[in-house]
C-alpha cells in the first residue's frame, strides 16, 4: 500500500512524518506534497488529482488533509468530494469502506494544532514548563472545539516562557508530534484521520 499525502503547509508534513510510523505498518510507503496554504491546495487540487488518474489503482490512495479553519465542515468536505468527482476519482465517502476508492478527504478541526491539544502530555513533554494542570482546564478538554487553536497554542507556550517572539509553527509541530501517542489522542478529527489510514493500510 502507498499513500500520497496532500497537505496545506509544512507544519502538517513535519507532524505526519513523526506520526505516521506510529500508525501505519512499516510495509506501507508514503510521499508528501505540501502546498502554500489552504487556498493554494484547493486551487491546485484538480490538476494534482488529474495527474493521479493513470496511476495503478489497487495499491495506492490519496489522502487530502486540510484545516477547517472554523468554516463549515460539510461545505468544505463537499467541495473536496466534488473536485475528486470531477476528476473521475472515487472517494472513500462515496464508495464506502468495502468498495474500491482512490481518495480520502479529511479535515483537521479547527486547525492542525487541535491535534496537538488532543495529546497535552506530548505538549508538556516537549515543553516541560507547561503547567501540569493544563489538561484539567475546561477550555482544553475538547480540542476540536478550541477557537483559533494556533493562537491558543501560542498563548499556552508563551505563558510558559517559550517562543516570546511568536510561535514557530513548523518547529513546534516537529517538537510536539515526536512525543504524540496516536492511540490516546482526544481530538475527534484526529481519531477519524488515524482510524481511516489504519484501516486502509491493513
Amino acid at each position: 500500500m502507498h499513500f500520497e499525502f496532500l497537505v496545506e503547509e509544512e507544519s502538517a508534513e513535519v507532524a505526519l512524518k513523526n506520526l505516521l510510523p506510529k500508525i501505519l505498518d512499516p510495509s506501507v510507503t508514503y510521499d508528501f506534497h505540501t502546498f502554500q496554504g489552504k487556498q493554494d491546495l484547493l486551487k491546485k487540487l484538480p490538476q494534482r488529482l488529474r495527474g493521479y488518474r493513470h496511476w495503478p489503482t489497487n495499491d495506492w490512495r490519496i489522502m487530502v488533509l486540510i484545516d477547517n479553519d472554523e468554516g463549515n465542515c460539510l461545505e468544505l468536505k463537499n467541495k473536496l468530494e466534488s473536485i475528486a468527482d470531477q476528476e473521475n476519482l472515487i472517494t472513500l465517502s462515496r464508495a464506502g469502506c468495502d468498495n474500491h476508492f482512490h481518495v480520502v478527504n479529511r479535515l483537521a478541526i479547527q486547525e492542525l494544532e487541535a491535534w496537538f491539544f488532543g495529546d497535552i502530555n506530548a505538549i508538556r513533554t516537549a515543553y516541560p514548563n507547561i503547567p501540569k494542570t493544563l489538561d484539567k482546564k475546561k477550555q482544553y478538554r475538547h480540542p476540536d472545539a478550541i477557537n483559533n487553536t494556533w493562537e491558543a497554542l501560542e498563548r499556552v507556550l508563551q505563558r510558559a516562557g517559550y517562543y516570546p517572539g511568536g510561535l514557530l509553527k513548523i518547529k513546534a509541530a516537529r517538537e510536539i508530534s515526536q512525543y504524540m501517542n496516536p492511540q490516546r489522542n482526544t481530538s475527534k478529527s484526529f481519531q477519524v484521520f488515524r482510524d481511516s489510514i489504519q484501516h486502509i493500510g491493513l
